[in-house]
């Protein structure tokens, strides 16, 4: 998966003058038995390069370990605390700007980065610096254009969203097993107290068994277009 880590030299960046940098936050986090533990971090970068296709953006490579406590129990999975995810991602923002770079995207592959959001906050106090996407009405707007039969909400990890992405773009990463891990749990009040283990044995809360390449590639061609408008203010408020 080379092809995910920039190959852009200093000399390629100077000439692409761009204002705007891009950022995959991803995770590594179990995704059931049959998605990577890299998943969320495939996911992010994927569309990081999608929209770099359409847009003058520099991408950067992605944060790999984030905050995934709530998956905290199953093996393989890494956490980094709240406070050190918003230390790196404040400290890249900083650097960018030393050479010119003032605009910052996160582009968020994993739900439970809350602090991004406080990040964006934070840094945007005297207009636009940094900027986190997709958020969840882009990701319900393109599992809308996909055809997608489960909201954000349902299929919140490890299911058919996620699955079609992976089958759209790197196939060959998918164990056996997504067509028979669905596994509702709708009501979950105390996720954030008890974990996913309150919710799921498997890890799965969703229905990857609806998953198809064809689904991924309508929901990465759906968050290319929902990108312009926010990568529109980035620019016209410099």
């Amino acid at each position: 998966m080379i092809d995910l880590i920039t190959t852009a030299t200093s000399k390629d960046e100077a000439e692409r003058e761009a204002a705007v940098a891009l950022l995959p936050v991803g995770s590594f986090e179990q995704h059931g038995d049959y998605l990577p533990l890299a998943t969320d971090t495939i996911v992010a970068s994927v569309v990081a390069r999608e929209l770099a296709r359409e847009y003058p953006v520099t991408v950067l490579p992605p944060v790999t370990i984030s905050c995934s406590h709530e998956h905290a129990g199953w093996r393989g999975t890494v956490s980094i605390s709240a406070r050190t995810l918003h230390q790196v991602v404040t400290d890249i923002a900083t650097s960018l700007a030393v050479s010119g770079i003032d605009r910052l995207v996160l582009v968020n592959g994993h739900g439970g980065n809350y602090v991004l959001a406080n990040i964006a906050q934070e840094a945007s106090v005297h207009g636009p610096r940094v900027a986190v996407f997709p958020l969840g009405a882009e990701w319900e707007r393109a599992r809308q254009d996909a055809g997608i039969q489960t909201s954000n909400h349902e299929d919140m990890h490890a299911g058919e969203l996620e699955t079609s992405i992976l089958l759209a773009t790197y196939p060959d990463v998918i164990r056996p097993g997504n067509e028979t891990a669905d596994w509702q749990a709708d009501e979950r009040p105390h996720l954030l107290t008890v974990g996913m283990a309150g919710y799921t044995k498997s890890g799965v809360i969703g229905r990857p068994s609806l998953g198809t390449k064809a689904k991924g590639a309508a929901v990465l061609a759906s968050l290319v277009r929902s990108f312009e408008p926010l990568f529109v203010v980035l620019n016209e408020r410099r």
